[in-house]
C-alpha cells in the first residue's frame, strides 16, 4: 500500500514538473502581442538584419509623412526555418531598399510580426510560416 501511494505521489510530481516547464515554453511561443488582424506596409531600408536564434530580425528606416525617419523593429522566424526557404544570413544587407509586410504590435510601437519583404530587384523572400504571401 505504501509503494502504490509513493508510486501515485511520484507520478503527480513528474505532472506538476512537466507542467511547469511547459508554461514558460508555451509563452514564449505566443504571438499576442502581434494584431494579426492588420497588415502595414514598410517601404524603407534595412539598417541590419540579425541572423540569430531563436528569431531573425530586421531593423528597417522608414520616411513617413513629414519626411522624418522611424526606425522599425521586424520580428522573423528562425534562422533554420528560414534557411528551409532559401534564405541566407545575407539575404538582407544594410542599405538594401525593400518593401516589408507585418502584422503590427497591438501597442502601438513601431515593430512587428514579419510576412514578407520585397527587394528593390524584385526578390520576394517569404515567411514559412505565413503561406499567403504578399499582398501589396
Amino acid at each position: 500500500m505504501k509503494s502504490s501511494r509513493f508510486a501515485g505521489c511520484a507520478g503527480a510530481l513528474l505532472l506538476a514538473a512537466v507542467a511547469v516547464i511547459a508554461i514558460p515554453a508555451a509563452a514564449h511561443h505566443s504571438a499576442a502581442m502581434f494584431d494579426h488582424t492588420k497588415t502595414v506596409k514598410l517601404v524603407g531600408t534595412v539598417v541590419q538584419f540579425g541572423w540569430t536564434n531563436p528569431h531573425s530580425w530586421i531593423s528597417v528606416d522608414v520616411p513617413d509623412a513629414t519626411g522624418k525617419t522611424e526606425r522599425w523593429s521586424v520580428e522573423c522566424n528562425s534562422p533554420n526555418n528560414l534557411a528551409r526557404m532559401g534564405w541566407k544570413s545575407t539575404s538582407l544587407k544594410p542599405g538594401d531598399k525593400v518593401t516589408v509586410l507585418i502584422h503590427p504590435l497591438r501597442n502601438g510601437d513601431r515593430g512587428g510580426s514579419f510576412m514578407s519583404a520585397t527587394l528593390a530587384d524584385g526578390t520576394v523572400l517569404n515567411d514559412p510560416t505565413y503561406k499567403a504571401g504578399p499582398k501589396y
